[in-house]
């Protein structure tokens, strides 16, 4: 296990925290293996209700590590073999950004301050996401020469549209948290002050939430992002009357009658 990540797990919320502080969080081979494995297993494990990303020490993620990247910068051309082992090996790795948009439960990217490239990528992967105001956000690719991975320019259009997708892709334009949650890249932008108490809040209340439910509105949601009405509402029969066998629908709807708050035990 990396110490470069860490897991903690407290009243239903999961929460893992990228630990490289003095390079910004930026990611490294033995995080994405944290990642490949610890996100399935979150994802089926009945104890976790929603899945929080965030980073230490005032950054998200700087995304690669760019200090490396220079260090390998005057080696030989690839031959045709390194070529596609090195394609292969950023494609497997790249999964962890399907993981965080296809797992059954909730996720959300907690932003402390910067986050760039891959790191922007893998925030933009989540359900949703809660910046500090004053955190940057850049897509970053275009300043190093690199033309992004992670599934960024996936999400990021699906978010903004196409042409100012592009445009940030792009120009690398740096955007603070404001001006990200004005364009729709995260959700809510606060204060410094209220950061961390707004995590907690939100994770907290949707730990407290019908899980199997919000697992198949998530599957409903992101069909609808490439399928027509019929495919959707194809999906959504089967997962409606999925839920109707649930115990928390059940509990739920006996709360209803009674006029009592329900209690959703992820059952």
């Amino acid at each position: 296990m990396s110490n470069d990540i860490l897991e903690t797990l407290e009243n239903g919320v999961a929460t893992l925290t990228f630990n490289r502080p003095e390079a910004r969080n930026a990611l490294t081979a033995p995080m994405f293996d944290y990642l490949l494995e610890a996100l399935p297993r979150l994802g089926s494990d009945p104890t976790v209700r929603v899945v929080v990303i965030t980073g230490a020490g005032g950054a998200f993620c700087a995304g690669g590590d760019v200090k490396k990247f220079a260090a390998n910068a005057d080696g030989d051309t690839a031959n045709a073999y390194d070529f596609n082992q090195k394609v292969d090996n950023i494609r497997a790795r790249m999964e962890v950004s399907r993981f965080l948009h296809e797992m059954p439960k909730p996720t959300i990217a907690a932003i402390p301050g910067p986050a760039a490239g891959a790191g922007l990528s893998v925030a933009l992967a989540c359900d949703m996401r809660i910046a500090v105001e004053t955190a940057k956000i850049t897509t970053a690719f275009s300043k190093v020469g690199l033309s992004g991975d992670f599934g960024g320019s996936y999400f990021l259009t699906k978010l903004v549209g196409t042409a100012k997708a592009r445009e940030l892709y792009f120009t690398g334009e740096v955007l603070t948290a404001a001006e990200a949650a004005d364009l729709g890249i995260v959700n809510k932008s606060v204060s410094a002050d209220d950061y961390e108490a707004e995590v907690k809040r939100m994770a907290t209340a949707i730990a407290k939430l019908p899980t199997i439910a919000l697992g198949f509105m998530k599957k409903n949601l992101n069909k609808s992002l490439h399928s027509d009405l019929s495919e959707v509402l194809d999906w959504e029969s089967v997962h409606m009357i999925s839920t109707f066998d649930t115990e928390d629908h059940k509990g739920a709807a006996k709360a209803f009658v009674e006029k009592k708050a329900p209690v959703f035990n992820g059952r």
